[in-house]
């Protein structure tokens, strides 16, 4: 029997049997999209609330961004990294004004990649390199995502996701997130290079640490020499509120890496570093056949340029508060996690799954990133009457959806005890 289910099927009658099994067959197969609405392949319209999982955060098909790609298209895409090209600098030099807060460049230098887990591997080698070869380890914490890479992957705090790869390269330790103690302990061997932390995690659930959690993995980082690393690739570029979310907390990263939004769609990557920690690579030490490429630089420059513009990191916070109160009121949401326009609704029992389908039934996508949570990351360009819209779906849904008592396991969640003790939802 096909893999194609009928519900695929019926959607937009595409033959998926030439694709690898790497995901589960689509509820929708998706045609077009123009702003917060996307279109299937039979004309139905869906509201967006997950935006490609906070990629197209000037939701789809902005005309600003997709004209710098058609013209580019008809001048230059590629060359390969042994010639120069025009638009690289230029993006490098406003990522690094950008985390320096947006006013004053950091005095950091950028490498471009395609994809958050290029961006990371990135970050992994520079630390090593920077490090040497007697400080090898890199600590991360339990409930993390850092990529599907070998390398990523082991970075990665979800050993479900390992299992089917063992063995995993080494010196990858893992620590409860929000644990300093922890933290701390793991980096007294005198072997580590870097910490890699998300600000907020994603895939883990939305999970917001404690106000000064970050601000004390920076003092233990700089106490034992190790990098500080802020996988920002979900969190970044005004998605929580603030340019990068570490800027909330006050704190200067070592390594920064960045994706997802940064071409609205297009793949691109970026791993920014201090200047003199970036100084530990030469010539041969790193590369990317496609990384910084001009065609993905007029997407991130365009991208780049509307997101200022637009002022994206007052409107995620003001549209942020609004999608908040409006989850606080609803049937079976016992509260709100996240920052800005990434936040999680965290349900009264494992409704979500339930929840996410009956939305997209509704012509309203979410995503169940837990059993008792739902992601929202719409566009930040999202307006009030397409939140309120949002929210009377999600209300709709909720006075249908049948109840559950909750798990005394919550799966996925990065418990203080350890490693996520069973399979997490997220994708």
């Amino acid at each position: 029997m096909s893999r194609t289910s009928a519900r695929s099927r019926d959607a937009g009658a595409v033959d998926r049997r030439a694709l690898m099994p790497t995901y589960a067959d689509p509820p929708v197969t998706f045609a077009r999209g123009a702003g917060s609405r996307l279109y299937d392949t039979a004309g139905r319209p869906y509201l967006d609330f997950i935006s490609g999982i906070a990629v197209t955060s000037l939701g789809h098909s902005h005309p600003v961004v997709a004209e710098a790609v058609a013209a580019q298209a008809r001048t230059l895409s590629h060359v390969s990294n042994l010639y120069g090209n025009t638009l690289g600098p230029q993006v490098a030099a406003t990522l690094d004004r950008l985390v320096g807060g947006g006013s004053d460049r950091a005095g950091g230098q950028v490498f471009f990649a395609n994809s958050g887990a290029e961006a990371n591997e990135c970050a992994l080698k520079l630390a090593r390199r920077w490090a040497g070869p007697d400080r090898f380890e890199v600590v991360a914490a339990w409930g993390s995502f850092h990529g599907r890479t070998l390398a990523t992957l082991a970075a990665t705090g979800q050993p479900t996701k390992h299992a089917p790869f063992l063995p995993l390269p080494e010196g990858f330790t893992h620590v409860p997130y929000d644990d300093l103690p922890a933290l701390e302990e793991a980096l007294g061997t005198g072997r580590v290079a870097a910490v890699i932390l998300e600000p907020i995690l994603g895939e883990g659930g939305v999970v917001v640490p404690a106000p000064d959690y970050l601000a004390g993995v920076r003092a233990l980082c700089t106490e034992h020499r190790a990098l500080l690393i802020l996988d920002e690739i979900q969190t970044g570029l005004g998605r929580t509120g603030h340019w990068f979310a570490f800027q909330a907390a006050h704190v200067e990263p070592d390594v920064v890496t960045t994706a997802k939004a940064l071409g609205n769609g297009m793949p691109v990557g970026a791993c920014w570093a201090r200047s003199d920690v970036a100084a530990a690579f030469v010539p041969g030490d790193h590369g990317s056949t496609f990384g910084g490429q001009p065609l993905a630089m007029a997407a991130a420059r365009a991208t780049l340029e509307v997101m200022e513009r637009e002022d994206v990191c007052a409107r995620a916070v003001r549209a942020g508060e609004r999608l908040t109160a409006g989850l606080t009121g609803l049937p079976l949401v016992r509260g709100v996690r996240g920052a800005g326009l990434l936040l999680a609704a965290e349900l009264d029992g494992p409704v979500a799954a339930a929840l996410a389908a009956g939305a997209l039934s509704r012509g309203l996508l979410v995503n169940a990133v837990r059993p008792d949570a739902v992601r929202i990351a719409p566009s930040l360009l999202v307006t009030d009457d397409e939140i309120d819209e949002a929210l009377a779906v999600l209300a709709g849904v909720l006075a249908t959806v049948p109840t559950e008592p909750p798990a005394a396991i919550e799966p996925g969640l990065p418990s203080r005890g350890g490693a996520p003790s069973v399979t997490e939802v997220a994708p």
